[in-house]
Parts: C-alpha cells; structure tokens; sequence
C-alpha cells in the first residue's frame, strides 16, 4: 500500500528568520501525528541549512524545489543532488508547474534531474498536471501521458513521489473537485501499474477541505503551496481527519 506524504512547497517565502519562526508552533501541533504519514518541508534553497539543523531527530523530512542533473559544473545558479544530501535533505521536487511555465523546463530536463535526485539517494516529487485550456479541450490525460511517457525513462517508480497538480488550479482559489481528482489520479496510477505509489494531489489545497481530499481512496498525499506557509493551518492539513 502507498504511503502517505504530506509536502508543503513554500516556493519563494520565508526568510531563515520567518522559518524558524514557523517552526516552533507547527512542531507543537504535529505531536500526536500518526506515524504513517510522511510530513515535507520543500522550502527555499537558502533555509535547507537552518531547517536541517533545527530538525535533527525530528520526524519532519526536508525537501528542496529543485536540484540540477549534473553533480558539478558551470551552471550559474544551479543546485548539485550532492549539495543537497550534504544538508541532510530527502525530497526534491521535480517539474513544478512554475518551473515548467517561468524557467523553460521540459519532460527531458525533469526526466534528467529525477535520475539524478535518485542516484544521489534523493526521493523526488515529480508534478505532472494540465492547463484549463487543455482541460477544456479534453487534453487532460493525453497530456498528462506524454508527461509520464517523457519524463519516466529509466527512473525507478521505487523511490518517487508523483504529485497531480491541475495548472488551473494552483494559486487561483480554485480547487479540482475532490472526487475528479480522486478520477485522475486513479487514471496515472493504472498507466504505471503503481499499486505502492504515493500520488498526491496538489492544487489550492486548503485546511477546510482536506479531509474530504483524503477521504478520496486514490489519494495518498497532498502538495500544499500557500496553506503550507502557515504553521497551524498547515498543521490542520497534516492532521486530517
């Protein structure tokens, strides 16, 4: 049975100060967490050091946003897997929307760096999703296909976290119903035969409704971007019912 991972992507917030700051209230509200569920922190490139040293011993794992295919070289602005597992951390994500909107990533680049993130021990979040107007067009599955066909090759479906992230409805206040989510996420499942693979769903994820996404058996997991800023919010979304 897959595991559920709980991640939230703080993108480009927080300050090393503002972490620390989060951290004390979010730990105090996550003490009685069941075991089971697998709590991320995917935060900026600039606080993975002070993360890592306030949370060693604790059950939190780490995560970074990005992380480059080579382990070295002239890549100005780039991150190495190595660099990353030097600070203790254990998930990356892997082609967020952003990423592939803002920065000119494509299936090859995703496909690159989750083989590297996995030969440096990495566990990476990779996000597939559509855009309204592909879903408007009823490009929903093919596309989200040729993501998984692309972006796949050669990597071990072992050590991956996949996230549905639906491009419309990320920062937009809309939020894909919880039981078509529940449709597509069962859809990739099958096109992997991955019984044992965490598919979360990501997409305006809010504490108001995460009991209703979780009560949905397809899901293993959520992908919080804004909710996950705030400590106790982001706690409530941990603690679903």
């Amino acid at each position: 049975m897959a595991k559920t991972v709980i991640a939230g992507n703080w993108k480009m917030y927080k300050t090393q100060a503002e972490t620390l700051e989060f951290l004390k209230p979010f730990v105090e509200q996550i003490a009685e967490t069941p075991d089971d569920r697998e709590i991320v922190l995917c935060v900026p490139f600039t606080d993975l050091s002070v993360l890592s040293n306030a949370l060693h011993g604790s059950r939190i794992r780490i995560g970074a946003q990005n992380v480059h295919w080579e382990a070295n070289g002239a890549y100005t602005g780039e991150i190495s897997a190595e660099m990353l597992t030097e600070l203790g951390v254990r998930y990356v994500v892997v082609g967020h929307s952003e990423r592939r909107q803002y920065f000119g990533e494509t299936d090859e680049t995703v496909n690159r760096r989750l083989k590297a993130a996995q030969a440096a021990g990495l566990t990476p979040i990779l996000c597939v999703g559509e855009t309204k107007q592909q879903r408007d067009a009823g490009e929903t599955q093919t596309h989200i296909a040729q993501q998984l066909k692309a972006g796949l090759v050669g990597v071990n479906l072992s050590n991956l976290v996949i996230a549905y992230e639906p491009i419309w409805a990320i920062g937009t206040g809309d939020t894909c119903e919880s039981k078509e989510a529940n449709r597509v996420i069962g859809w990739i499942r099958d096109q992997l035969n991955g019984e044992d693979l965490p598919i979360q769903y990501g997409g305006s994820v809010k504490p108001e409704l995460i009991d209703e996404i979780m009560a949905q058996p397809e899901i293993n997991g959520v992908l919080v971007g804004g909710a996950s800023l705030d400590p106790i919010g982001f706690a409530r979304i941990v603690n679903y019912q």
